[in-house]
């Protein structure tokens, strides 16, 4: 599922329990899904990882779950908005890329149009044979290259700042920090997410100035998704330099030694025939 309509769910979610719709009964009248034993839908895992971490661990703190589906709804619509950008941004590069790997076929053709074999050349002479198993292995090595490169520049975080949200959640609950950071952990190792988020300072801070942890925690989760965000913009900007690399070291000499090349085997042959 799709990240917006993820959020959609979510926001449906937390309306209904809004309106005092138990939980169970809130989920059962999404057609199609179902529960488990402990209340957390069997088809929650599946659909969003986070959500179903979230859903874990406010219903583990008995933290109220309408406003934390609230927030969880606004944290997947900031994601998805990033994630739409990263992909309109790396759309013009990738498809320059693309592009770009044609030139070798458009030479061969040019020379075919010319009144040249160039298709001859490349398949029945021994330079034409060299030529061609060169053009191919440099055809072969930009697409992987290319590959690399915008794999390199997608976001690598799925849940920024969801370690920080979690916790937000759990010390909503009225429990202890200890307590809050064992739901937490736990929680991110049943669904096999990522951890490590440094949170001591902020709750060192909420300490200090008598803030609610949970709005610096939520406030440090907001920012996480923000710098997300920008890695995400300036990934797919460098990516349009980066991928002028392997343009220049294989997709040009890829067209020389499939499309000019040939030609000029083809060109030095007829003339010396006509001799």
């Amino acid at each position: 599922m799709k990240l917006d309509e993820t959020a959609r769910l979510v926001q449906r979610l937390s309306v209904l329990l809004f309106a005092g719709v138990s939980p169970t009964t809130a989920w059962s009248y999404l057609d199609g899904y179902e529960h488990l034993a402990d209340g957390l839908p069997a088809s929650l895992v599946p659909i969003d990882p986070g959500l179903a971490a979230a859903w874990r661990v406010a219903t583990g703190a008995g933290a109220p779950l309408a406003p934390t589906l609230q927030q969880f709804a606004v944290g997947l619509r900031a994601l998805g908005d990033a994630q739409r950008e990263a992909e309109v941004a790396l759309a013009g590069p990738v498809a320059t890329a693309r592009l770009v790997l044609l030139l070798p076929v458009v030479g061969i053709l040019f020379g075919m149009v010319l009144g040249f074999n160039t298709l001859g050349t490349l398949f029945t002479t021994v330079p034409g044979l060299l030529c061609l198993l060169a053009g191919i292995t440099l055809l072969v090595a930009a697409r992987r290259w290319n590959r690399r490169l915008v794999a390199a520049a997608q976001p690598t975080e799925a849940f920024p700042g969801l370690e920080f949200e979690l916790l937000a959640i759990a010390v909503s609950g009225g429990g202890s920090l200890d307590r809050a950071r064992a739901a937490v952990e736990a929680a991110l190792a049943e669904f096999d997410l990522p951890s490590g988020s440094d949170a001591d300072g902020v709750l060192a801070l909420s300490a200090r100035a008598g803030v609610p942890a949970a709005a610096l925690l939520r406030a440090e989760a907001d920012e996480a998704r923000r710098d997300a965000r920008a890695a995400a913009q300036k990934s797919a900007a460098v990516l349009g330099v980066r991928l002028m690399i392997p343009l220049g070291v294989c997709v040009l000499p890829a067209f020389m030694a499939l499309g000019v090349a040939p030609l000029l085997i083809a060109v030095i042959t007829s003339t010396v025939a006509g001799f």
